[in-house]
């Protein structure tokens, strides 16, 4: 995410013309925005790092991570499965399905029996 966000904030126009798109204004500003999100969300989840994520106040971090992967899943899904068919939005749609699937069990599991069986 942190990379993501980087190259989408400080780089929006080349990352447009690369994907085949016009860098108009409107376009450039959404990217970048865009770019803000990541960056966002990695730095939300770095500070979170040491805390137990799914317990109770690690829950929304769960949650937001949990929406973004699957909603993005689900997009990058239909992208991939759609008329382009191209590899790559292929391989980025199977890493974020397999991060919505962790952050669903982390979300929906519960963190303590984990912790429990972690020690023995």
């Amino acid at each position: 995410m942190m990379v993501l966000g980087l190259l989408l904030t400080f780089a929006p126009q080349e990352v447009i013309v690369r994907i085949g798109g016009s860098a108009q204004p409107m376009v450039v500003l959404l990217v970048q925005a865009a770019g803000g999100l990541y960056l966002g969300f990695a730095m939300m989840n770095w500070m979170a790092r040491v805390s137990l994520i799914g317990g109770i106040y690690g829950r929304p971090i769960a949650m937001g991570n949990f929406l973004h992967f699957g909603i993005m899943a689900s997009a990058l899904g239909k992208a991939a499965f759609g008329a382009g068919r191209s590899p790559v939005i292929l391989a980025a749609a199977a890493v974020y399905v397999v991060f919505a699937v962790w952050f669903g069990l982390v979300l929906f599991g519960d963190p303590l029996k984990k912790k429990a069986a972690e020690k023995g």
